[in-house]
């Protein structure tokens, strides 16, 4: 053991990079701590604290022979450990974001394709309670709502009072909402209230 502390981090270096793997072990016994403590710092996850410790012993195993003589180790790899904590957060930002856009695109798309077959239904049924409205409330109707005629005006061009119209309205409308009350689900009764 006393023969380990003999070397100097250069010629450490130089039987690592010989593929000297006992050397490569005094390395990784004497900096995987302070590392693995600062991937830790970095990424707040044990796990990939772990993995960075990995890969920035494994790029020092491949690398030993092409650093410089005079390079500080300690140094070397906490620049290591910080730029792959970094490139590990940045990618998973990018993910998180990605993940995020694609769930949101997905739920606009979903929920507009269903709300375009809900609105088309809830209109055929419209429709179909308002060809069962008696003749002077489907027209009075029609000509408020459909073609928006404030109360006068539909009075006027019908020839009846404006308060007749009104009540005919009312009556139209209440009787729409029973009738898509009983034809259709809650969604479409929400969706179809908009449009009465």
């Amino acid at each position: 053991m006393a023969g380990k502390k003999e070397f100097s981090e250069q010629e450490l270096l130089l039987r690592v990079a010989g593929g000297n793997q006992d050397t490569f072990r005094i390395l990784y016994d004497q900096y995987q701590k302070s590392v693995y403590a600062r991937a830790l710092y970095f990424l707040k996850s044990d796990l990939l604290a772990e993995d960075v410790l990995q890969e920035v012993m494994l790029t020092l195993w491949k690398s030993a022979g092409k650093l410089k003589q005079d390079i500080n180790i300690a140094a070397y790899l906490a620049t290591l450990t910080r730029n792959r904590s970094f490139q590990l957060l940045r990618r998973q930002v990018l993910e998180a974001k990605t993940n995020f856009d694609l769930g949101k695109d997905w739920a606009e798309t979903h929920n507009q394709t269903e709300e375009q077959i809900l609105l088309s239904d809830t209109k055929g049924v419209l429709k179909a309670g308002i060809a069962l409205l008696p003749p002077q409330q489907k027209l009075v109707y029609e000509l408020c709502h459909q073609q928006g005629l404030k109360y006068e005006e539909a009075a006027r061009e019908l020839g009846l009072s404006k308060e007749t119209v009104k009540s005919y309205m009312k009556l139209a409308l209440s009787f729409l909402r029973r009738y898509i009350s009983a034809h259709t689900d809650v969604a479409a009764i929400l969706v179809i209230l908009k449009l009465l």
